[in-house]
């Protein structure tokens, strides 16, 4: 693994928006080509359109088979030949089907072996949900295209913070009744494991935020997420709360932990925006292969103008990259383990330096 370049698919995204434009900044950067060989998942006439309108001296190289893919290139796979009609910053069911297409196709390559990691430019919301398509998003599209319903859920990743969301991106009155004992405990393992596996944390510490304001008179804290982490604690994971996600943010808390366990969307995302130095990222764990995305919209309004900031982009693959290579490093040694000889000894010392002050 230390020597072989991670072939990374990235699926072009809405093709009325900024994929193409991501894609094409993020590669002009010759280093980038050292690191890993892409496979664009897209469509060579759209790219050549955006290429045009931004006039951007990208070359690509039009391949029809992931295995096809040669290093030191841009390799652009054809994953639909149909016609698309392109009119870029408007959003469209069109545009939206093509994001729909090319992420069909790459798992179907990735089943068979085409490549390590995936990256998603970004698609529009909307334009997904009226395709009918039973799914909120590219994370549940993914989760029907794997059959891994509801097992996925995402992380947001940058230098300083690592903030898993409990519920996906959905109206907090649907979200409410999704914050249960069962998904709490549930998705923090998965998280725990992840953060081991994938971040190579050895011994994480996960803060579970409050859903209420009050932990002190929250009837959810009560009855549901301090179970939780009763039962989390009984299982060997490090898990503290619950945290009032006002004061756990604004006095810094969150700094003496390696992971965040947010309840609902806008709990995690406007303090990780908030916080964020420019090179977040959104990562999402339980699916059958890596994959990372920018932590911006869709942002159609600022497609064609050649303004757009690819840094999100560009460390979505850098992240995708480093946890392939985490995982690999972490697999190996675990393919045959040790027989433990010893009993450690039960420490409760950070369950009582992280306890939250009663109210």
């Amino acid at each position: 693994m230390e020597n072989k370049k991670i072939r990374v698919a990235i699926t072009h995204g809405d093709t009325n928006g900024i994929g193409y434009e991501l894609i094409f900044k993020t590669f002009a950067d010759p280093t980038m080509m050292e690191l890993c060989t892409p496979i664009i998942y897209g469509s060579p006439k759209v790219a050549a359109y955006h290429r045009n309108v931004l006039n951007n001296q990208a070359n690509f190289t039009i391949i029809n088979k992931p295995e096809d893919a040669r290093d030191g290139r841009m390799n652009l796979l054809t994953a639909f030949d149909e016609e698309v009609k392109v009119e870029i910053g408007n959003a469209s069911i069109d545009s939206s089907r093509a994001a729909v297409t090319a992420l069909k196709r790459a798992v179907t390559d990735f089943e068979q072996g085409g490549f390590d990691v995936l990256v998603t430019a970004p698609a529009d919301i909307e334009g997904f949900r009226a395709l009918g398509l039973g799914a909120k998003s590219e994370t549940q599209y993914l989760e029907q295209l794997t059959d891994n319903k509801d097992s996925a859920f995402t992380i947001l990743v940058n230098d300083a913070l690592r903030v898993a969301i409990l519920t996906p991106q959905i109206p907090v009155k649907e979200a409410l009744p999704a914050v249960t004992k069962e998904s709490i405990v549930s998705k923090t393992e998965l998280f725990h494991e992840t953060l081991k596996r994938d971040f190579r944390v050895s011994s994480p510490r996960i803060a579970i935020l409050a859903l209420n304001p009050d932990t002190s008179g929250g009837k959810e804290e009560g009855e549901i997420i301090i179970p939780a982490i009763n039962e989390l604690e009984a299982k060997g994971v490090q898990a503290f709360g619950p945290y009032p996600a006002d004061s756990f943010f604004g006095d810094n808390l969150y700094e003496s932990f390696d992971g965040i366990m947010a309840m609902y969307h806008d709990q995690g995302m406007i303090p990780f925006k908030t916080i964020d130095n420019g090179n977040g990222n959104i990562y999402t764990t339980g699916l059958p292969f890596i994959r990372t995305s920018v932590i911006h919209g869709a942002l159609t309004e600022l497609a064609g103008k050649g303004i757009v900031d690819e840094s999100s982009f560009r460390h979505a693959i850098f992240q995708a990259i480093d946890i392939c290579r985490n995982r690999a490093n972490y697999d190996e040694p675990m393919r045959n383990p040790l027989k433990k000889l010893y009993h450690e000894k039960r420490d409760d010392s950070e369950k009582v330096r992280f306890a939250v002050p009663k109210q």
